[in-house]
C-alpha cells in the first residue's frame, strides 16, 4: 500500500510539473522542411519584385541582398536556431490577431518563428517572417507587454524601415566608391581619410537607426492603443527592457561556489576564487577612435519613454504591471526552463554554467540545472583540452562586466584541466 501511495505521489508531482513546464519539441523536421520550402519561394518572389520595383542597379543590388540574406537565414533554420512549438506560436498569433482587429494596416501574411535566443528581442523581415526570441517570454511579465514589443516591430514593418535601410546602403556604397577612388588618386593622408569615410558611414547609420526606433515607438503605440490592451503596459514594457542585462547582474555568492564545487573526490580550493588585479591598469591611456554614443542603434530608453509621454499625454500616469494570464505563465515557465539549453545550443557554455549556478543558488529546479551544469562543464573540459577555451568562455573585462561575473570568470580560468574534468564527471554521473 505504501509503495502504491509513493508511486501515486510521484505521478501527481510529475503531472503538476508537466502542466507548469511544457518542454520544447525538438522533433520538428517536417515543420522546418515546410518552412524552408515556403521561405525559399518568398525570398525568390521578393528578389523578383525588387528588380521590378527598382529597375537597374538598385534593383539588382537589392535582389542580391535578399538572396544572400535568405541563404544565411536558411542555414540558421537548418541548425535548429528556431523552434516550431505550437504553444509559443499560438500565443503570438493570438496577440497579433488582437492587434489586427482595429488596425487594418497590420500585414496579413506573417510567418511566426520562435528563436532559441535568451535576449528579449523580436524582428520582422521584408517577406513577412516575424521572429520572436524566447527570451521575451522569460523577461516580460504578461501578454500586454509581449504585444507591445510586437506592436513596435510592426511599426518597423509598416514603415518599411528594412527596405529603406537597404536602399540607403546601396546609394551610400556608390558614393563611397567615388570617394575611395579620389583617396587612391592622391598619396596624402590616405589612411586617415579612408577611416573618416568609414566612421562617418557608421555614425550616419547609427543616427538613422535611432530615428527609426523613435518612429516605430510612435506607430507601434498607436497600433497598441487601438487594441484592447492596457495602454500603460507599453511604457512598462520599455522599463522592463531597460532593466535587461545580457549576463545577469545578480550576485553569485561565494557560498554557492563552495556548495556545488566541494566534491567527494575533490575538495574546494580557495585559490580558485583568486581575482586578477586590474587596479593598476589605466584605461584612460587609450583614446577610442569611435564615439560609443554615436555607434548606438537604439536611443536611451529613458529618452524613448519621455518622447512617448510628450506625444501621448495618456501615458504620463503610470500603473503597476498586470498579472500574467495562466497561458502566459506556462510559456514563461517553459522559456525560463529553456534558458540554459538555449545557451548550450548557442555554444555559450561559460554563460550556461553561470546561469545554472544562479538557478541553483535560488534553489530553482535543482536536479534539472545540475544536469545542465554537468553538460556545460563537459564542453568546457573538451575546449580546454583542445586549446580553444576562449571560444566558449569570456575573458575578464572589468569595464563591461559585473563584479559577480568577473568573479565567475576568474574562478573558471583558475581551474586546471583535471579539476574541470572532475567537476564534469561528477555532475554527469549524478545525471545518470
Amino acid at each position: 500500500m505504501k509503495k502504491l501511495i509513493s508511486i501515486l505521489l510521484v505521478y501527481c508531482c510529475a503531472l503538476v510539473f508537466g502542466q507548469a513546464y511544457l518542454p520544447v519539441d525538438t522533433a520538428d523536421y517536417a515543420q522546418r522542411k515546410a518552412f524552408l520550402a515556403s521561405f525559399s519561394v518568398s525570398t525568390e518572389n521578393l528578389s523578383k519584385k525588387s528588380r521590378s520595383d527598382y529597375p537597374g542597379k538598385p534593383g539588382n543590388e537589392l535582389s542580391k541582398i535578399y538572396r544572400e540574406f535568405g541563404k544565411e537565414f536558411e542555414k540558421k533554420v537548418k541548425e535548429k536556431d528556431f523552434v516550431f512549438n505550437s504553444a509559443f506560436d499560438g500565443k503570438v498569433k493570438t496577440l497579433i490577431e488582437r492587434l489586427r482587429k482595429n488596425n487594418p494596416q497590420v500585414p496579413r501574411q506573417l510567418n511566426i518563428l520562435i528563436a532559441r535566443d535568451n535576449t528579449p528581442n523580436a524582428y520582422c523581415f521584408a517577406d513577412g517572417t516575424f521572429v520572436i526570441n524566447m527570451g521575451l517570454f522569460n523577461w516580460l511579465n504578461n501578454d500586454d507587454q509581449l504585444a507591445a514589443v510586437i506592436s513596435h516591430e510592426l511599426g518597423h514593418k509598416i514603415s518599411e524601415h528594412a527596405l529603406k535601410d537597404f536602399l540607403r546602403m546601396i546609394d551610400q556604397d556608390q558614393m563611397d566608391r567615388m570617394v575611395i577612388q579620389n583617396i587612391k588618386s592622391t598619396k596624402e593622408n590616405r589612411n586617415q581619410r579612408a577611416f573618416d569615410v568609414l566612421r562617418n558611414r557608421i555614425y550616419r547609420k547609427g543616427a538613422e537607426n535611432r530615428k527609426q526606433e523613435m518612429q516605430a515607438d510612435s506607430l507601434g503605440y498607436v497600433i497598441f492603443r487601438n487594441s484592447d490592451y492596457k495602454k500603460t503596459e507599453f511604457i512598462n514594457t520599455l522599463k522592463r527592457l531597460e532593466d535587461f542585462d545580457t549576463i545577469s547582474p545578480r550576485t553569485l555568492k561565494v557560498e554557492t561556489y563552495k556548495t556545488y564545487f566541494s566534491l567527494p573526490d575533490q575538495e574546494f580550493k580557495d585559490k580558485w576564487l583568486k581575482k586578477e588585479d586590474f587596479s593598476l591598469y589605466n584605461y584612460n591611456h587609450f583614446k577610442e577612435k569611435l564615439d560609443r554614443d554615436s555607434l548606438k542603434s537604439h536611443p536611451e530608453i529613458a529618452l524613448r519613454i519621455n518622447r512617448l509621454k510628450k506625444i501621448f499625454p495618456e501615458l504620463q500616469t503610470g500603473t503597476a504591471d498586470e498579472k500574467p494570464s495562466g497561458s502566459y505563465a506556462a510559456l514563461e515557465k517553459t522559456a525560463r526552463m529553456e534558458t540554459v539549453p538555449n545557451f548550450y545550443h548557442a555554444e555559450e557554455y561559460g554563460v550556461g554554467i553561470y546561469a545554472s549556478l544562479q538557478f541553483l543558488q535560488d534553489e530553482e529546479e535543482k536536479e534539472y540545472h545540475k544536469k545542465w551544469l554537468g553538460r556545460c562543464f563537459t564542453k568546457i573540459y573538451e575546449a580546454r583540452k583542445n586549446y580553444n577555451l576562449n571560444r566558449y568562455l569570456d575573458r575578464v573585462d572589468p569595464k563591461n562586466q559585473s563584479e559577480s561575473y568577473q568573479q565567475f570568470l576568474n574562478f573558471m580560468w583558475n581551474l586546471s584541466l583535471d579539476e574541470i574534468k572532475n567537476i564534469a564527471e561528477y555532475y554527469r554521473k549524478t545525471e545518470s
